[in-house]
């Protein structure tokens, strides 16, 4: 299934996960499944051949799988507050921060919630 098939994004993450089929699309639909909780009306979006990104006003965060972590990037992190230092990798760059998830990694649900809350309050006022 492919973006050139037709598939909605939604249905292409769906497939990530589920071809995945072990702890990362385990963590890939945790992290999906907090940020639509966190922001009910996020756009589910397919990007750069094969990316699951999620928009609101603009790119909010990336959900990519690689062999040993689901890597989780804000795309202006640098601008974020970080109270309880979820993010730990691309710290050095100006614009955006990374969380590496690895196999066995608890989910600080209440904190990526509201990094996620903040990345989006962070587009609104962008836009303005």
């Amino acid at each position: 299934m492919s973006a050139a098939d037709g598939a909605s994004p939604s249905a292409l993450i769906d497939a990530r996960i589920a071809e995945l089929g072990d702890w990362r699309g385990e963590t890939l639909a945790r992290i999906r499944a907090l940020i639509h909780e966190a922001l009910p009306d996020v756009t589910e979006a397919w990007k750069w051949r094969g990316v699951p990104t999620w928009e609101r006003g603009g790119i909010l965060c990336t959900g990519e799988t690689y062999k040993a972590v689901v890597k989780m990037t804000f795309a202006k992190g640098a601008s974020l507050a970080d109270p309880a230092r979820l993010f730990n990798a691309s710290l050095d760059g100006n614009a955006r921060r990374a969380i590496d998830w690895r196999e066995g990694d608890v989910i600080d649900a209440v904190a990526l919630k509201a990094l996620i809350r903040a990345a989006a309050a962070l587009n609104e006022t962008k836009a303005r």
